[in-house]
């Protein structure tokens, strides 16, 4: 079987099994999906989901956020990994948003990347999420799940991003809540859940691949 063919039977098997993947983190609209996704780098949508209600509550839009003081919102999100950085990139955001968009989310994938603390990753999450874009985001997950299936053998997250849209090229925004999902239940960095694995037949290794 060609590695193409091994990612058409790997791909026809995620979307047999998960038939509507959406991400755990809770949101009412994209500007609070921005906030959670931000929040959720390095650290557990579980977590993120026990700060952001607080947080929503006092500052419920981009111009609300833009004139927080960065004290009251490092204390509202600081059992959060890195707090400090990411409460000082949440009001830079925030004032970017309101000087750069007219105070609305932007919904390109540069443009997301020109608010602080934003990259590629987080980007295409939003996008992925919230208009079910065909982009494939690379999360630690994502990219330990397709570094045991033998999908890419690359070092970075990019780079295994673009492994994974040459060889799917559809279906990406699925296949991507997928993959985290999978990652995060079954195919797991500690302790995979082998026997429960639909694909463990394309399995190459168990070792715990990191983004370099």
């Amino acid at each position: 079987m060609t590695k193409k063919q091994r990612a058409l039977e790997i791909k026809k098997r995620f979307l047999k099994h998960y038939q509507n993947p959406k991400t755990e983190l809770k949101y009412r609209n994209i500007y609070e999906l921005l906030v959670s996704v931000i929040l959720s780098a390095q650290c557990t949508d579980k977590r993120v989901n026990l700060v952001t209600p607080a947080l929503f509550a006092k500052y419920p839009s981009p111009s609300m956020l833009a004139k927080a003081n960065v004290e009251e919102v490092k204390e509202i999100i600081k059992s959060v990994s890195y707090f400090n950085n990411k409460a000082q990139n949440l009001v830079k955001m925030a004032n970017q948003i309101i000087e750069n968009f007219e105070g609305k989310v932007p919904t390109t994938q540069e443009e997301l990347k020109s608010l602080a603390g934003v990259g590629q990753k987080t980007a295409n999450v939003v996008l992925i999420e919230y208009f079910e874009a065909n982009y494939m985001a690379v999360d630690t997950h994502v990219f330990r799940t397709s570094h045991r299936l033998g999908l890419s053998k690359a070092k970075t997250a990019i780079q295994t991003e673009e492994d994974l849209t040459k060889l799917f090229k559809t279906d990406l925004s699925i296949l991507h809540q997928a993959f985290v999902l999978f990652g995060r239940y079954t195919c797991k960095a500690q302790k995979p859940e082998c026997e429960n694995c639909f694909v463990k037949d394309f399995c190459t290794s168990k070792s715990n691949f990191k983004p370099a």
